[in-house]
């Protein structure tokens, strides 16, 4: 590798250092008192410290070779007194660093949260759920713990350093010479080894990700493990992860078990050095025992913040890595945002056109979903959406609240295109229920609520009864403040499926999309639902995924789906005539001798 590149990569490196620290540390604005409070109180430490071995001196060349009993007890007393105001300094610099590094965490985890929120499913697809936990846990914590330090170690560092080298050159010129030559040369030991581990903690923290991903799986899926007899599988899945995590972290730790030796033995050097130029001092009458004692103790100061630095080169280093991956999530721009010019929709009628729409999930539309989409759902129809398995039928349904964008063409609302309107706004006039039917922790009633917290209880039980779920909760001993457990592990998938269907309805939307909502529901369930909502929502469009056949017969229009693209276009009676592979689907689901 030639230098020129070396060189480049190095300052890239400490540019990219510089600037992850520098937005940590903002982060700290809120918290500026405590922290400059904090920062004070450990400048007053270092100085009172600094008096320490001028004490010393004074103690052993005129108290002890003296043998001035006064001078020995005034002295002793003296540094009594100050090693108490420095452990008060010390204490109240703890507090305060403490208070604005635990606040600067809250801040920081509550804007990654915030962050996350704003992303669309396409960001979400990016990142694993084991990779967000990371970085809002593990991550978190090295970036704090290193500014927690930076306010009550790190800066100390630069203080005793100025401070006791000062001193040692005003004290003894020849000795400081000494220091002069090993401190360089462990200095620059030290910046080479932080540019060593960097790398090697960022892969702790990547290998922590994949852990944690197991994991996630795993806690969300037992029950899945269980049925299906596949622990011994899983341990060996949670096995593999937790080797790799603990051979890189091996490597990581390694290095710096080699590295602290390096240093000490150096540092050992320059005291041995020291402690023989002083020896001659002695013995020629240029320095005195107590000069030479308080001369160490400056240099033991001295070379503290490089011991310091040296012990904490590997968490420096985590902490940049984590700092990185941190930033990665806040610096991610939303693939779905709102337009400077985004209007706001007040009245909505619900017509929903796809004008010549295709949508790839890669960025340069390659290998596309959906191609060439187009048709039109006017205001109070019943759009069913029909195919097998991977044909894009969710796909498109998550166009129309900007789940996802499309690559090319227009999804329109009301003629107006949904990228020229705000985002809340949209979604705001559209109930869905997604494949996955997802319940929070909290009440039945409080998930029904969960799109419309301030409606009433009157309303909550209208829509539980337009979703066929009313009589069911009820039957619990406390009704709608029923408990949900974790992911609702106490409710049957039908039963979860109609509480998510009342929580969409109880929006009153104008365009309601209703993606395998009823799949864990019997046929006779369905046809109730589908009644309510002809009942209640006459004047919304609704659109249906289905797999069964049986949910879509009494559509309005009939989207029959394969291979992203939109092969068939109608109602029952006219794709019976007209579309073979729906004929196909109708033929193996409800057999040719149905009356059609």
């Amino acid at each position: 590798m030639r230098l020129e590149h070396v060189i480049e990569v190095s300052n890239a490196h400490r540019r990219g250092f510089m600037r992850n620290l520098r937005r940590a540390f903002g982060y700290f604005r809120p918290y500026a008192k405590e922290a400059i409070i904090a920062m004070v109180l450990l400048a007053l430490v270092v100085t009172v410290d600094l008096f320490i071995p001028r004490l010393v001196q004074v103690l052993i060349d005129e108290g002890v070779t003296n043998q001035n009993q006064e001078v020995i007890i005034r002295t002793s007393l003296l540094m009594i007194g100050i090693s108490v105001i420095s452990a008060l300094f010390m204490i109240g610099n703890t507090i305060f660093a403490v208070k604005a590094s635990r606040g600067f965490e809250a801040d920081l985890r509550e804007a990654i949260f915030q962050k996350i929120q704003t992303f669309s499913f396409g960001n979400l697809d990016d990142f694993t759920t084991g990779q967000l936990l990371t970085r809002m846990t593990s991550d978190l914590n090295q970036v704090r713990h290193v500014i927690t330090m930076s306010i009550r170690m790190y800066m100390r560092m630069p203080l005793y350093f100025i401070g006791s080298i000062s001193i040692m050159v005003a004290t003894n010129l020849q000795l400081s010479l000494v220091m002069a030559v090993f401190l360089p040369i462990i200095l620059v030991l030290v910046a080479v080894f932080i540019r060593i581990v960097e790398p090697l903690f960022t892969r702790v923290q990547e290998k922590l990700d994949h852990l944690n991903q197991v994991l996630h799986e795993n806690l969300i899926g037992i029950r899945v493990v269980k049925a299906f007899v596949r622990r011994h599988y899983e341990n060996s899945r949670f096995e593999t992860r937790n080797e790799e995590l603990y051979g890189t972290a091996v490597k990581a730790t390694r290095a710096l078990n080699v590295f602290s030796p390096i240093v000490m033995v150096l540092l050992n050097l320059g005291i041995v050095a020291v402690i023989y130029y002083g020896g001659i001092q002695v013995s020629t009458g240029i320095a005195s025992v107590g000069q030479i004692m308080a001369f160490m103790n400056y240099f033991s100061l001295a070379i503290l913040p490089v011991l310091m630095l040296s012990a904490q080169a590997g968490l420096i280093s985590a902490a940049e890595a984590s700092a990185r991956r941190i930033f990665r999530v806040l610096d991610t721009v939303p693939e779905v945002g709102d337009k400077y010019e985004a209007i706001i929709l007040d009245k909505v009628k619900g017509r929903v056109a796809f004008e010549d729409v295709s949508f790839a999930y890669n960025e340069h539309g390659d290998d596309p979903v959906l191609s060439h989409i187009s048709f039109i759902a006017e205001p109070g129809q019943t759009v069913a959406v029909l195919g097998a398995t991977g044909s894009g039928k969710s796909t498109l349904i998550n166009l129309i609240p900007r789940f996802y964008d499309a690559t090319s063409g227009r999804v329109t609302i009301d003629g107006v295109d949904v990228k020229d309107i705000k985002v809340e706004s949209l979604r705001r006039h559209i109930g869905i229920n997604l494949q996955e039917s997802i319940l929070f922790s909290g009440t039945i009633k409080d998930n029904i609520k969960y799109g419309r917290p301030n409606v009433t209880d009157e309303e909550v039980v209208e829509a539980a009864k337009a979703a066929q779920a009313h009589d069911f909760i009820t039957k619990f001993p406390e009704g709608y403040e029923t408990t949900v457990g974790q992911r609702g592990v106490n409710l049957s998938g039908g039963q979860k499926q109609r509480i998510a269907i009342a929580r969409a309805l109880l929006m009153k939307p104008k365009i309601l999309i209703l993606d395998d909502s009823t799949s864990s529901v019997d046929v006779a369930t369905e046809a109730k639902i589908e009644k309510a909502l002809d009942e209640q929502m006459n004047d919304s469009t609704r659109f249906v995924v289905a797999q069964r056949i049986s949910t879509v017969l009494t559509a309005d229009k009939i989207l029959v789906l394969e291979n992203g693209l939109m092969v068939a276009e109608g109602n029952h009676h006219q794709l019976m005539e007209t579309s073979p592979i729906y004929r196909e689907i109708y033929d193996s689901q409800l057999g040719e001798g149905i009356n059609q």
